[in-house]
């Protein structure tokens, strides 16, 4: 008989107000939005006082300015937001067996097994004291059999608490809640649902799986076993280790500056997409770059997780103008991106203009249905394709020959 599951879900408590509020303990009790400081950026994070003006993520800033005209607005510093996700993650991985990490501010242990030595609640929280009296940072924690039982839990339990749902009590708690705390469901999948007339979780629990079935397809499967409770999917361990990559050998060697920047412009955009084709983000970048006698050189730099041309393009090409020696033929070009993590919703939060966050999305929906080489910049026109195989889906991206003329 295989033993019980013990899944627990951590999330840091308004994690980047937090991590400003450990730099300046002022905004501690005040209303703080982190985002762009122009009105028209959108709200990244808000603290638990700017959220009873009923304040959001995503919510446009000059909208919650309105809301809530004394919150205090910071621009925001991914970097220091990644310095302490990494701090958060080096404790978990000191005290637990498996791992995984999820965006910067989000993790699933599996404890299961855990309970014979020390008890898995003991063991929880002993983690998350540890977390805050290292860090400095709030995080509340949901501990169940499974990942969406305990990230539900995680959710009633802040802010800054825990909570733990035994074995056999899941459809209990879950069937008063709205359906909203779903994972998966989301405003379009809500709408849907409450045009039904299902508004709670007890209702979906109610209903016959073949109904949910007819009415919302796979993902009314889905949403019918997360609602009573069942949810088996594994936590899977967290690598710093992986990483997406591409590199180009040219047919002959070659000193053609504009021919360099151009493929490794256009390598690079490409691989940003990847990015966020895949949901990921990096916190790594890596160049390398073989010359005509063979003699290899890479050079990486570490940088605040990001999935942005505009962010990582000039780190690549700084990368590249420290390893490049103008008097030598060129045989090979490569770039690498490492420390990925989940989180793509987070990748645009910082930026003042809106319209920029607008145009990667409008981008990438073409690059989507048009292949990856739809939209490129200028500047890498000159590479013939960088076409490649998704690496997180692994479906080919579409055919440019089935572009539209």
């Amino acid at each position: 008989m295989s033993a019980e599951r013990h899944i627990l879900h951590m999330d840091l408590d308004s994690f980047f107000v937090s991590c400003e509020r450990l730099l300046d303990r002022k905004l501690i009790g005040k209303p703080v939005l982190i985002g762009g400081t122009s009105d028209r950026s959108v709200v990244a994070s808000c603290s638990y006082e700017a959220r009873s003006f009923g304040i959001h993520s995503a919510m446009p800033m000059k909208l919650a300015k309105q809301l809530c005209p004394e919150a205090i607005v910071i621009r925001g510093n991914s970097g220091t937001y990644s310095k302490f996700s990494t701090m958060v993650t080096e404790i978990i991985r000191e005290n637990v067996p498996r791992y995984e990490k999820t965006s910067v501010d989000e993790f699933y242990i599996d404890l299961t097994g855990m309970d014979r030595f020390f008890g898995c609640q003991q063991l929880s929280s002993e983690l998350r004291d540890r977390i805050t009296r290292e860090t400095g940072l709030p995080i509340s924690f949901g501990l169940s059999i499974n990942k969406t039982v305990s990230k539900i839990a995680t959710g009633e339990a802040k802010p800054n608490n825990k909570l733990y749902i035994q074995q056999g009590t899941e459809k209990p708690f879950l069937s008063p809640l709205s359906v909203a705390k779903i994972p998966m469901v989301g405003k379009v999948t809500y709408l849907q649902l409450c045009d039904l007339g299902i508004k709670r979780i007890r209702t979906v629990q109610e209903m016959p799986l073949e109904m949910m079935q007819r009415v919302l397809g796979k993902n009314g499967s889905t949403i019918w076993r997360k609602a009573n409770g069942i949810d088996p999917s594994p936590v899977i361990q967290y690598s710093e280790r992986k990483s997406i990559s591409t590199e180009r050998t040219f047919d002959r060697d070659t000193t053609d500056v504009h021919k360099l920047k151009s493929i490794i412009i256009a390598m690079a955009e490409n691989l940003v997409y990847q990015l966020r084709r895949g949901n990921k983000l990096t916190a790594c970048v890596t160049f390398k770059i073989r010359y005509s006698d063979f003699q290899t050189y890479t050079q990486q730099k570490r940088i605040p997780y990001s999935a942005t041309d505009h962010q990582i393009i000039p780190v690549v090409m700084d990368l590249y103008q420290k390893l490049y020696q103008r008097r030598m033929l060129v045989r090979l070009v490569g770039v690498r991106f490492s420390h990925l993590v989940s989180g793509g919703h987070q990748i645009h939060m910082f930026e003042d203009e809106e319209k920029i966050l607008r145009l990667y999305q409008a981008m990438d929906k073409m690059r989507e249905r048009y292949g990856d080489r739809a939209v490129v910049r200028a500047a890498g026109m000159g590479a013939k394709s960088i076409g490649r195989w998704n690496p997180f889906t692994g479906e080919p991206p579409p055919l440019l020959a089935n572009r539209r003329r």
